[in-house]
């Protein structure tokens, strides 16, 4: 359980430091980096707590 937590956790805190290279930088490369990595990781979270609601109501 604690590395699907981290699974979670790690591409956040990327996505978060792409964000700060895109305010740094101003370069949009880091910004459609951030998004693309954020946009993985919500739908990787939907999954993993979608399992574990499925498996509390079975």
């Amino acid at each position: 359980m604690l590395a699907l937590r981290w699974i979670i956790v790690l591409p956040l805190v990327a996505a978060v430091l792409a964000f700060i290279l895109f305010a740094v930088t101003g370069q949009t490369r880091f910004r459609r980096m951030g998004l693309r990595i954020l946009m993985w990781t919500l739908a990787a979270a939907f999954v993993f707590f979608g399992v574990l609601i499925f498996e509390n109501l079975r």
